[in-house]
Order: structure tokens, then C-alpha cells, then sequence
């Protein structure tokens, strides 16, 4: 009986020990990085991350907006052979 009470003993401490070491693998999470590109509305926040590409407005040339500026995400390099 008393084997059985250590063992038990010796698994509720190694339970809380795991839940411990768990807890502080998730702490370590990577930081947000905020809004993606396209919910960007500003030119300056836009130009201020480095992963986004402000696209001009487009114009005609009589001076109307054929098309709204926009952010974008950069397109990504390919890969090095």
C-alpha cells in the first residue's frame, strides 16, 4: 500500500512539473505583427512595414481615378536554386 501511495505521489509531481514546462513553451509564442497588408488604408503605415508594397491611384487623362491606391503584401523571392 504504501508503494502505491509514492507512486501516485511521484505521478501528480511529474504532472505538475510537465504542465509547468508546457506553460512556458507557450509564453514563447511569436509577437503579433498587426493588420495584413490589404486592411492597410494609409500610405505611411503602409511604407513604414517592411513586408508591404503601397500601389498608387491610377489616373486617366482627363484627372479621374480609374483606380484607388491600395497596400499589398510584397510578393515573396523565389527560392535560390
Amino acid at each position: 500500500m504504501r508503494k502505491v501511495r509514492l507512486g501516485l505521489g511521484t505521478l501528480a509531481a511529474v504532472a505538475v512539473l510537465c504542465s509547468g514546462v508546457i506553460a512556458v513553451a507557450q509564453d514563447k509564442k511569436a509577437p503579433k505583427k498587426g493588420p495584413a497588408c490589404n486592411a492597410i488604408k494609409t500610405q505611411a503605415t503602409c511604407e513604414a512595414r517592411g513586408d508591404c508594397q503601397w500601389i498608387a491611384a491610377l489616373m486617366d487623362k482627363d484627372g479621374k481615378q480609374k483606380r484607388v491606391a491600395y497596400c499589398r503584401a510584397k510578393p515573396k523571392e523565389p527560392a535560390k536554386k
